[in-house]
């Protein structure tokens, strides 16, 4: 500061800010933090989502005040070190009162603020709930399977995947489902999102093979940008993992799947191969996992093993399979061609 300086406003002798002013006139002239003292927000009737910047979310009172603040509360420029802590007053349903206390450095000099807002909260419905109420959907998954009916175990089993995608993945409001039920050979659901409707179709081809068939359709237009509907259709292999299938005249245990079909697995010597969707048309199953046994080994040499039958509770002899370490006191069996055979583990434990 060059000798003879002052300040600007009053006249005051050195220290002077930047501007040239002394720290009375500085904190005359400056207010570290503005905050209005009324804050306005939509929270939905339906389903308790507040509006956030054009989208929905569920937040409790702590995380929808601090979010309030943070939206509203404008700090000087010239601020540094800034910190804000707050409290919320509930005073009804829809009406609270924050507190809030600002602190910080301007020109090295020590602020300290204190605001009193209410945050008032207006009904609204989000647009996720509209859209509800009006039938609104996206898309139209269709589970069905290959050649036959969907019994009601593989339609639990299929509609289960849905609830525990959702259950892991982070909330989102138009994931949702508008309507659902039985049709003749499977099951149909409407859903909120093209994306929820991928994302699953892509689930159930990783968990329980098969393929996946998507077509578009146009029903309207908004502002001269076609709107259109997914139809994603799923089908079903006849068979699952684990089912004992007869393929080209050979028995063969379904041990995986690929994206063109499943893998194989010799049923009586180890050997593996694949096959394509439309080859295993052609396959029967012969014992399905749903059938298979898992019973205690009584009695064993080095090439069978003595167990009890499932059913009548009659002792049985049965080849080892190949991959029988010698040690097992349990073994997986199936009926097959009017005869108890024990199957490889592949890729089931004979504790599955």
């Amino acid at each position: 500061m060059s000798e003879g300086a002052f300040c600007i406003a009053c006249g005051a002798p050195p220290p002077l800010t930047s501007e040239r002013m002394c720290e009375a006139c500085l904190r005359q002239r400056t207010e570290l933090s503005k905050l209005p003292e009324i804050i306005q927000q939509s929270r939905c009737a339906k389903c308790d989502s507040y509006e956030v910047r054009g989208r929905w979310s569920k937040m409790d009172a702590e995380d929808i005040a601090d979010l309030r603040i943070r939206e509203n509360l404008v700090a000087e420029e010239r601020a540094k070190n800034v910190t804000v802590s707050f409290s919320v007053e509930v005073i009804d349903d829809r009406t609270c009162r924050l507190h809030v206390e600002v602190s910080g450095t301007i020109e090295g000099y020590q602020f300290d603020d204190t605001h009193e807002s209410l945050l008032q909260t207006s009904n609204s419905v989000c647009t996720p709930c509209t859209r509800k109420a009006g039938s609104y959907f996206e898309a139209t998954v269709q589970l069905r399977s290959a050649g036959r009916r969907l019994d009601d175990v593989e339609l639990k089993q299929l509609r289960g995947t849905l609830d525990k995608m959702l259950e892991g993945m982070e909330t989102d409001p138009m994931f949702f489902i508008t309507k659902e039920g039985p049709v003749t050979g499977g099951w149909d659901l409407q859903l909120g999102s093209k994306a929820m409707a991928k994302t699953w179709g892509r689930r159930l081809v990783k968990s329980h093979g098969g393929t996946i068939k998507e077509t578009s359709t146009v029903v309207g237009s908004n502002d001269g940008i076609d709107v259109t509907r997914l139809t994603l259709s799923y089908r079903k292999p006849a068979y699952d993992l684990g089912d004992v299938v007869r393929f080209r005249k050979q028995l063969w245990m379904i041990d995986g799947w690929q994206s063109d079909g499943p893998s194989l697995r010799r049923l009586d010597r180890y050997e593996r191969s694949g096959a394509t969707w439309r080859d295993m048309e052609k396959s029967i199953v012969v014992c399905s996992s749903r059938e298979q046994h898992v019973v205690e080994v009584m009695n064993r040499d080095s090439s069978a093993a003595e167990v009890m039958d499932p059913t009548d509770y009659r002792m049985v002899t049965v080849a080892l399979p190949y991959d029988d370490d010698g040690k097992a006191n349990r073994i997986r069996i199936g009926f097959i061609d009017s005869a108890w055979v024990a199957l490889p583990a592949g890729r089931r434990s004979v504790n599955g």
